[in-house]
């Protein structure tokens, strides 16, 4: 795609949504953490609904830790895979006390390397947290780098890397909000929703799908 086109697109994307925000529900960076680590294979609804009850139990890694992994589980137990999460979560905890004074770590290498923290968790927590112009690729983003031609890639973090080349870095802050929110409810994977797409007429995807007949 050329460069005009990604300037467009992203002008628009900001023009309809100012001030995009994840729609992960949280107040302090460990529970965006803890609310990006369960949200693997989940959907933001889903962990919302959990750690609405969780957080006001346990929203510090030390109270995280007390409730320990059974106690956890048992929080959490509505999402995907919940007792991986369980068990990465309590030895985050434990690690975040051990090594990091019970604070969230700024540093991708630290974030990586606690439990079920990987390459996108950490990208989320660095731009949402921090302010860091990454790119966490998710299945959404994934699909839109692809379909659109937006950045074209075999794997994610190709992906990645491509969307970090051609986005402005006017944009780069909050283009990771935007590209999933239009995956979400716009682009979506079976049926893209052509017919109302804001960025229609600069998406490179064909056969545009047309609206539903009435």
């Amino acid at each position: 795609m050329r460069a005009d086109k990604i300037e467009q697109l992203f002008a628009r994307f900001e023009q309809a949504n100012p001030l995009p925000v994840t729609e992960l529900e949280f107040t302090t960076p460990f529970e965006l953490l803890i609310a990006v680590l369960l949200s693997a294979q989940a959907t933001d609804v889903s962990v919302n609904k959990a750690t609405r009850k969780l957080f006001p139990v346990a929203n510090t890694p030390a109270a995280m830790l007390a409730l320990g992994e059974e106690e956890l589980a048992g929080y959490i137990r509505t999402i995907g895979l919940y007792k991986s999460k369980a068990k990465h979560a309590i030895e985050t905890c434990r690690l975040l006390l051990e090594r990091h004074d019970g604070k969230v770590p700024r540093s991708r290498e630290a974030l990586e390397a606690l439990p079920g923290v990987g390459r996108k968790t950490a990208n989320v927590v660095l731009n949402v947290v921090f302010g860091e112009p990454t790119m966490a690729v998710d299945t959404h983003i994934f699909r839109l780098g692809n379909r659109i031609g937006l950045a074209p890639g075999k794997t994610p973090l190709d992906v990645e890397r491509g969307l970090l080349k051609v986005i402005p870095p006017r944009f780069m802050v909050d283009a990771h909000h935007w590209l999933i929110l239009h995956g979400r409810y716009v682009c979506k994977a079976r049926t893209p929703e052509c017919w109302q797409c804001a960025i229609g007429d600069l998406c490179e995807y064909e056969p545009k799908t047309p609206a539903p007949k009435r």
